[in-house]
């Protein structure tokens, strides 16, 4: 996997000449697997100021949210008539509920802390898909996972300063 990452890094830093690092950080906080645990320390490594890096990150990945909220439904909704994706939405919304367990329990202050962990299954995305399984006001969701991200947003900061300071 070095071998493979290292020979990758120089076709993305050619591709990637002559897009602003801005760009390029807020698009991977788009990105439902990077989101801004990958874009925080991108940014960073791109030549971005942490504080900078880091906002931008957030702001990324804050815009994908009410579309996921207001669509996820919807299209859950019309997938599950199909053969194919029916037994997929079944099982993807089986693992939103148990991801949900946290935000039953604890309502929006559970929403916080599950997209705030900067762990792998966790973030806006999930929070997002969440949300709406568990018919969560947007109103109400979305200033809680503006907070869990802000809180993402400093948990990834501090282990990116680490991890580049150690470099």
């Amino acid at each position: 996997m070095g071998l493979l990452w290292r020979n990758a890094m120089p076709f993305l830093a050619n591709y990637a000449s002559g897009i602003p690092e801005e760009l390029i950080t807020f698009a991977a906080a788009m990105v439902p697997i990077l989101e801004l645990r990958g874009a925080i320390p991108i940014g960073v490594a791109s030549g971005l100021p942490l504080g900078e890096a880091a906002s931008i990150a957030v702001a990324g990945n804050l815009v994908p949210v009410p579309l996921v909220m207001l669509l996820a439904r919807r299209i859950a909704n019309w997938l599950r008539g199909t053969r194919f994706f029916g037994p997929k939405i079944a099982w993807l919304e089986r693992r939103a509920h148990l991801k949900g367990r946290l935000v039953r329990k604890y309502r929006l202050l559970g929403l916080v802390i599950l997209v705030g962990i900067p762990l792998p299954g966790t973030g806006a995305w999930t929070g997002a898909l969440v949300a709406s399984v568990l018919d969560i006001r947007m109103r109400h969701a979305l200033p809680a996972i503006l907070l869990g991200l802000i809180l993402a947003a400093a948990i990834t900061s501090l282990l990116t300063m680490g991890i580049f300071g150690i470099l």
